[in-house]
């Protein structure tokens, strides 16, 4: 089964299934020709939009092409090394003479609707809230980091509300393409879709050791560096910008799993997030920080691997779930696929099948509150009470023993 957003899913009773390809970096491949041939008669793209984010900061943001010269690529041929495209989103202090960013390419785009069975038309990227290389708004401290790992067959944009939502509370969050996993486009023009080819299938462990690069990356970033492959200038203000001793991550998916991971390898990354990560192939040793789990599909209560990782977990922890989500609720799916879905005339059991029934608005309020409050506790030390159980704001919030 294929994760990516505008993807379609069937129920979730070859759960199973579907983990095992996660873990695997696979992909399994279902029957997309209905939403195809609906999508064939759009007159116009449909115009998709995000909602905009709720913290006091302007948003800026700007993509970085990181090249890791440690690693040769064997997919891109003798002499190639791991490639990545990533962005930076921040505080910005001035955003009116910068434009919007796109959430993602139009090439990048056609290529992600066409996997999905819709028409390369069927839409338009929405803008972001992102400023492209708005001046950072520097304070006394430096900004806490969150770096952002996708799921499998999926791309750096597919959690963008939440990632601006961080970036308008003063947040730095870094967002990573996984190369040959993801929809991605590089400076040079490069498009490039998820390989299918089982031999080149990526598992978390490629993801983390992507991430702990990335984290190399940060700490140049920190010292006033750009890591940019090509020495493009970092926007004004924003080298020397961070704290690297602050540095959260988190996961949908694979990623989720990524997260997990990557903590247990690199002390550099202080609380960790899943996003109905299926934490496959298990993980049996301990953990001692801070790690949240926002689960739909793969619970502890139907996934083996997940009940165990969470036995592992010394540290705080928390495990809540929303009503009605299923495994791409927690994203930008829950958002968007309804404006696609009136564009193509998609029926509302087929919805159901991609957003479940958790309502959009509702989604984009937990996508909002739940991780900004996660990181804010334990990046910052600063308690709410969102995280100490379930609230009336929020009644469709479960907290899991």
């Amino acid at each position: 089964m294929n994760t990516t957003p505008f993807t379609s899913r069937d129920t979730m009773t070859r759960r199973r299934l579907l983990g095992a390809a996660l873990a695997a970096g696979a992909a399994l491949p279902l029957g997309l020709t209905g939403r195809a041939r609906a999508a064939s008669g759009t007159p116009t793209p449909a115009q998709l939009t995000l909602p905009a984010p709720t913290g006091p900061d302007p948003v800026g943001t700007v993509a970085l092409h990181l090249v890791d010269t440690a690693r040769p690529d064997p997919v891109a041929g003798p002499g190639h090394h791991r490639e990545l495209m990533a962005s930076l989103w921040y505080p910005a202090r001035d955003v009116e003479r910068y434009p919007p960013v796109p959430w993602m390419s139009a090439g990048t785009l056609r290529e992600l609707l066409t996997s999905a069975g819709f028409a390369a038309d069927a839409a338009q990227a929405p803008l972001t809230a992102g400023h492209h290389g708005a001046p950072a708004r520097r304070g006394g401290r430096g900004l806490p980091v969150v770096v952002f790992s996708h799921g499998a067959h999926s791309h750096r944009a597919d959690h963008t509300v939440m990632v601006q939502e961080l970036a308008s509370h003063g947040y730095a969050v870094v967002t990573v393409d996984h190369t040959h996993d993801a929809f991605t486009e590089f400076p040079d023009g490069r498009v490039l879709a998820p390989l299918r080819d089982p031999q080149h299938a990526m598992g978390p462990a490629d993801f983390a050791t992507d991430i702990r690069f990335v984290l190399d990356c940060v700490e140049d970033l920190a010292a006033g560096r750009s890591p940019d492959a090509d020495g493009r200038p970092l926007p004004q203000g924003l080298a020397g910008a961070i704290d690297p001793r602050r540095i959260g991550m988190f996961g949908w998916s694979k990623g989720g799993t990524a997260t997990a991971r990557v903590m247990l390898d690199d002390p550099r990354v202080r609380a960790g997030l899943s996003l109905d990560g299926p934490m496959l192939p298990a993980i049996t040793s301990d953990l001692d920080r801070p790690f949240m789990m926002l689960t739909a599909e793969f619970t502890r209560a139907k996934e083996p691997s997940v009940a165990e990782f969470w036995t592992h977990l010394r540290g705080w922890r928390l495990d809540i779930q929303a009503e009605g989500a299923v495994h791409s609720s927690y994203g930008d799916n829950q958002v968007l696929v309804p404006q696609l879905a009136k564009a193509v005339g998609m029926s509302d059991e087929e919805l159901r099948g991609w957003i479940g029934t958790l309502d959009p608005d509702r989604a984009v309020r937990i996508q909002q509150a739940y991780p900004l409050a996660f990181f804010d506790q334990h990046l910052r030390h600063r308690h709410g009470h969102l995280l100490d159980g379930p609230s009336r704001a929020f009644p469709e919030v479960t907290f899991l023993p």
